[in-house]
């Protein structure tokens, strides 16, 4: 048993928390984050938490709307509901769009996935009831992104000028995703190639701020292992696959050749790589998460809340069981109404479903206390839920295997389908566990009280559970989710007729999850490239290196990776460039001084980096429903074609189609000028506040200099043979 907390408020103090206000303002930023967060997933494949974001935003609009009695803990309810949207759909986008990867393209509906969302959000949150006490009050584990919450929303009590910060953001990154995703006016990729001998290699970036804030947030460590993974994939494995097997045709230029190759085919390394991190994370965790289990069936759970600190009383468990059982029930006929659907027998529908409902009522208590557990460790933004979601996918898959295949001799798409229904329910809950722990330390640290934070992250998983499958289904008709999907189902044709999927969403996890059930159930799948993953897996995990963020980055296309790296190299040259103000040197470790000055500069940074994903991704948001409605209404056009000076009718649709527009499309050079404009306003925001330069007042470029030198020393003393390093 740790020493007791003393909290913010104190547990004596009764103050305003779960008002109308705070739940009015939780649910419209609730809605808007859930949004934004579904669409930076389909596009890049990752989420980052909306719990500082949402706090700073909750703090703003509260004092914009002049209401002065606002305290600490409506902010804390606010942000609650809001982080929880973002987490439900990180289990959604997971899972759900590989329907269109597999061929249920009918199935990627709203009733669908709000299903999976409800039953596996309101899971996860109710089995953290039981976990809050053993993992926060006793176990006391860290929860990082918790007490950065909290020192953000003790900041916004006391005030400061850091408020302001978000707003600045917001709008730079809409403006930016309005004129790249909504006008088209400039380009949002740029590849290059070249061919050396018959290896063709390329370079690309995605020139987008949200994955460039991704990558400060993440930092230079993370990045740069997603880097190595794709380098590993596009400068060594396509090159040789190229010249052993041949490369693609069809009068593509180098690069998009390249490409295409890494995308056919080298990306399963990736896919085999994810797979055995997956599992090894968990395995590498067994031990504190064993015991994390045992403590909470050892707790003392009792309901008595008498003599109880209002700080320490949660929603009582004999009121939360029948609800628990009732999930269970519903989630049983959920999966037989769906399988029935499908084609399956009555008798099979009931069979299958009654086991997967007893399969997700184990699973899920067991994946809520590992996403808990590991939250409290490195934080939910860097917990491994994809790598969770492969474990119960292969659990599911053996499930499905014996009872569907074996025994009762189901269709492989009936068994496909089953394994993706009972598997995306337990993804979703243990999405959502890890968020909920870490939102629940921050409550700790404010002086919150746990019961009614609990109805707050309820509130919260029905605002996503409604927003994330509405988003998904939006997104989808404007874009596509997944190429291979828009291969086959394009909205968009280039002049010469054929598909043009450059907007689609890459959707990767969700596409790892289609391959590999597509895989285990007879489908298509290169294994000799799966094969190649776990054996560059084993190497990874055998010389301590992170294995998931290595095979992220051999797994997500190079123009991601790319972008995400140079957020990470931006990061690292703002700390460093403190520690050098600071302590005048760079040789050693930083001091302490410099270390805590660094963490005031970044913290700036990292406010500028949500809102700068928060502002872009919901542009791709808010162009979407232009292009859906521009689909739906004739006279309404998407807005690249609000400037059209040639169109035609469709006669297929009877809808405008712009032929050529006043504002074209900028070239691939000044669409780099553009983006380094916003990335230079961003780098300029985000150093403001640094301590004086020894080089002159504001003089940056010596001091980046200088740890440009001092990188390349530190890279080449790391190659080095431990007995000659310095």
């Amino acid at each position: 048993m740790t020493a007791a907390h003393t909290p913010y408020v104190g547990a004596e103090e009764n103050i305003a928390e779960l008002t109308v206000r705070a739940i009015v303002l939780g649910l419209i930023l609730g809605a808007l984050m859930t949004a934004a967060n579904t669409y930076l997933g389909l596009y890049m494949g990752m989420t980052v938490s909306d719990s500082i974001p949402a706090a700073v935003m909750s703090m703003l609009l509260l004092r914009l709307l002049k209401f002065k009695d606002v305290t600490i803990l409506e902010n804390n309810a606010v942000q609650t509901m809001t982080s929880a949207g973002e987490s439900l759909a990180a289990g959604i986008i997971f899972t759900m769009p590989a329907l269109l990867v597999m061929g249920f393209a009918s199935d990627m509906n709203f009733v669908t996935v709000f299903c999976v969302a409800i039953l596996g959000g309101v899971l996860g949150t109710i089995f953290t009831i039981a976990l809050r006490r053993v993992f926060i009050v006793e176990e006391a584990l860290l929860y990082p992104e918790g007490i950065a919450c909290e020192e953000v929303l003790v900041a916004g009590e006391k005030g400061g000028s850091s408020l302001i910060v978000i707003l600045y953001a917001l709008g730079l990154g809409a403006i930016y995703g309005w004129f790249v995703k909504g006008f088209e006016i400039s380009q949002g990729k740029v590849m290059a190639g070249i061919d050396l001998v018959g290896a063709r290699i390329y370079g690309a970036s995605d020139l987008s701020l949200a994955l460039l804030s991704v990558g400060y947030i993440v930092g230079l460590r993370i990045a740069s292992y997603i880097f190595t993974g794709a380098l590993l994939g596009v400068l060594l494995i396509t090159p040789v696959y190229g010249l052993v097997h041949g490369w693609p045709s069809g009068g593509m230029d180098v690069a998009h050749s390249a490409h295409a190759l890494w995308s056919t085919h080298v990306k399963f390394v990736g896919v085999g790589c994810m797979v055995v991190g997956g599992l090894w994370t968990l395995w590498s965790m067994r031990t504190p998460i064993m015991t994390g289990v045992r403590r909470v069936f050892g707790a003392d759970l009792t309901d008595d809340m008498d003599g109880v600190l209002r700080t320490e009383q949660d929603l009582p468990m004999n009121k939360m069981m029948p609800v628990l059982i009732g999930i269970v029930i519903l989630t049983f006929l959920f999966y037989t109404w769906r399988l029935n659907l499908k084609g399956a027998s009555l008798v099979e529908s009931l069979i299958l479903g009654a086991l997967g409902s007893l399969f997700l009522a184990v699973t899920a208590f067991f994946f809520s206390a590992v996403a808990g557990y590991i939250a409290g460790v490195v934080g939910s933004s860097n917990s491994p839920v994809s790598g969770m979601t492969i474990a119960t996918l292969m659990g599911t898959a053996l499930l499905v295997w014996v009872v569907g295949d074996v025994i009762l001799g189901m269709e492989q798409n009936e068994l496909m389908y089953a394994t993706l229904i009972i598997a995306s329910v337990v993804a979703v809950n243990a999405a959502i566990a890890g968020d909920v722990m870490q939102d629940l330390k921050t409550g700790h640290l404010v002086g919150a009280t746990p019961w009614k934070q609990q109805i707050a992250e309820v509130v919260g998983v029905i605002t996503g559970a409604v927003m994330a499958p509405l988003t998904l289904v939006v997104l989808n008709d404007a874009y596509r989710i997944t190429k291979s999907y828009c291969m086959d189902n394009p909205v968009r044709f280039y002049a010469d007729g054929s598909p043009n999927c450059s907007a689609a969403l890459d959707a990767p996890q969700a596409e790892i999850i289609g391959t590999l059930i597509e895989g285990i159930f007879g489908g298509t799948v290169n294994y000799p490239m799966l094969g190649l993953g776990v054996l560059i897996a084993i190497i990874i995990i055998w010389k301590g290196l992170p294995v998931m963020s290595v095979a992220i980055g051999m797994y997500l296309p190079f123009y991601l990776s790319a972008t995400i790296f140079i957020g990470g190299v931006l990061n690292h040259f703002v700390l460093r460039t403190v520690h050098l103000r600071i302590d005048g040197t760079l040789s050693g470790e930083p001091t302490e001084q410099a270390i805590d000055a660094g963490t005031d500069v970044s913290k700036r940074g990292l406010l500028l980096s949500a809102g700068m994903i928060a502002g872009e991704a919901l542009m791709g948001v808010v162009v979407a429903m232009f292009i859906v409605l521009a689909n739906l209404i004739n006279p309404i056009r998407a807005p690249g074609d609000w400037f059209c000076s040639e169109s035609h009718i469709d006669p297929g649709t009877g809808h405008s189609i712009c032929d050529e527009r006043v504002i074209g499309t900028l070239p691939t050079w000044l669409s780099l000028l553009f983006f380094i404009w916003f990335f230079m306003v961003f780098t300029y925001l985000a150093t403001r506040g640094m301590p004086q330069s020894k080089n002159g007042r504001g003089n940056i470029i010596i001091d980046w200099i200088a740890i440009s030198f001092d990188g390349v020393r530190r890279f080449i003393n790391s190659l080095k043979p431990p007995s000659m390093r310095r």
